[in-house]
């Protein structure tokens, strides 16, 4: 875990988010609390999170379109409860720009252990004088060392798991890697279902860095093997 990483939980549930807050604090965590959208967009306003732990269904703006409205300007991970048989939920939360999804009833012990491997995945700090190794990819640039996506002089607004998937493939650069390869690499459970998941990740992925995300030039897809990663 992060040192003193700040959480913060948007649940409409006071009940979920006293437990929620109370676990997650006494396991080392910095938590705040919003109870819907709206009050989450006026914490967000004056605050910096590590994570944000989000309900799916909110009276208001449900957590999916929200979820969606903050990646339009945030890279921050999002960790989605979900109704458990919701797996449409579940797809559209990742679609929007989730990280991750945990389904309502779950244990406070998995809800950690989550939110921990999602902070392993958030590339760290590099020293500024890091010799920069640089991939190219058309109008971008993929800065392996800092675990940063440049296009022109922007910088690229990358999920946890986007930047996790990068640092997968630029270390294979050129070899086919499968779904259930991805799914290990990423530390999930194995499963169709992450597997799935895997595919709409790739999908948000090359919609950001391909002119045409439907005949991909650099993020590849490999009959029968799986996803590749090809530079300039």
């Amino acid at each position: 875990m992060e040192p003193d990483a700040h959480l913060l939980i948007v649940d409409d549930d006071e009940r979920i988010r006293g437990l929620l807050q109370k676990f997650l604090m006494r396991n080392g965590f910095l938590v705040s609390t919003a109870r819907d959208a709206a009050h989450a967009d006026r914490v967000l306003s004056g605050l910096d999170f590590d994570l944000i732990v989000l309900d799916v269904m909110m009276p208001g703006e449900d957590g999916v379109s929200f979820c969606k409205r903050l990646r339009e300007d945030r890279a921050v991970p999002i960790l989605l409860l979900t109704a458990k048989n919701e797996t449409a939920d579940r797809i559209k939360g990742l679609e929007a720009g989730a990280d991750d999804y945990l389904a309502k009833p779950f244990e406070p012990k998995e809800l950690l252990l989550r939110i921990n491997s999602i902070l392993r995945r958030v590339p760290p700090s590099e020293p500024a004088d890091t010799a920069p190794k640089m991939i190219s990819l058309g109008e971008f640039r993929y800065d392996v060392e800092k675990g940063v996506m440049w296009h022109g002089e922007d910088p690229v607004r990358l999920t946890a798991t986007e930047s996790q998937l990068m640092r997968i493939f630029s270390a294979q650069l050129g070899e086919a890697l499968s779904r259930a390869q991805l799914v290990e690499e990423l530390g999930r459970d194995g499963g169709q279902a992450q597997e799935r998941a895997v595919d709409v990740q790739i999908t948000r992925l090359r919609r950001k860095i391909e002119a045409d995300p439907k005949q991909p030039r650099y993020l590849q897809t490999v009959r029968g093997a799986g996803y590749m990663l090809a530079g300039d």
